[in-house]
């Protein structure tokens, strides 16, 4: 397991557990798929092969499935969806590059963030729309990724999934991916477990964390429960 430090490990489940989309549109996205007599290949390489045959994602393939979701949430389609990373992946030689930092959408064309350096010498960010291959101004376009942090390369590092006030993370540095209490580390589900035995002052006191982290684990968790049966 020690080269999956910093990759994280989901099952499509878990995948589709933690971004509430079915874990069957997961595995037709990355492994490809036939529909109307047609074949499709898989929109990327996932992150992880374990050479046992089972079907595993990283945490840049979770980031991946995550704004593609979005994307055609906001009314792109799976096309243009598919378009676009193709287009991308070859622009910024990036395997997963709606992960990046670098991405936009206005609900019906997708952008890539882009910096030029002008003829005066200063840098100036445009939009390059992926499909009409025109630049445009991004004053008008607000970022998907609201909700990750990003490192110096511009690839995504941890994500918020409730939000930054909320202390649950999801990064693949700790964990190996599953959700966090963002000050001890602790996984949400075993916050939420202990708590639900032992009450949530005891828990708080037996991991050194706060109770509030307590009743942000047990939220979560019970979010994801409901996903899980509805």
């Amino acid at each position: 397991m020690g080269n999956l430090i910093g990759v994280g490990l989901y099952t499509p489940a878990e995948a589709g557990r933690l971004l509430d989309v079915p874990a069957g549109k997961i595995s037709r996205w990355l492994r490809g798929h036939k529909a109307g007599g047609k074949s499709y290949e898989p929109l990327w390489q996932p992150e992880i092969d374990l050479g046992d045959g089972k079907f595993q994602l990283g945490f840049r393939d979770l980031m991946e499935v995550r704004v593609a979701a979005a994307f055609i949430n906001y009314g792109v389609s799976a096309l243009k969806v598919r378009a676009a990373i193709r287009e991308a992946a070859e622009i910024i030689q990036q395997g997963h590059p709606l992960s990046t930092n670098r991405f936009r959408t206005d609900g019906r064309e997708i952008f890539l963030h882009v910096i030029e350096e002008g003829e005066d010498g200063e840098d100036r960010e445009r939009l390059l729309n992926l499909f009409k291959r025109q630049y445009e101004f991004n004053g008008v376009i607000d970022p998907i990724l609201k909700t990750v942090d990003f490192g110096d390369d511009g690839n995504p590092a941890a994500w918020w999934p409730r939000g930054r006030r909320v202390h649950v993370m999801v990064t693949p540095n700790r964990a190996f991916g599953a959700p966090i209490d963002s000050v001890s580390s602790v996984p949400t589900s075993i916050l939420a477990n202990v708590a639900k035995a032992q009450g949530i002052a005891a828990t708080a006191k037996a991991y050194n964390v706060t109770e509030l982290s307590i009743r942000h684990a047990l939220d979560f968790e019970a979010s994801l429960e409901q996903r899980q049966a509805a």
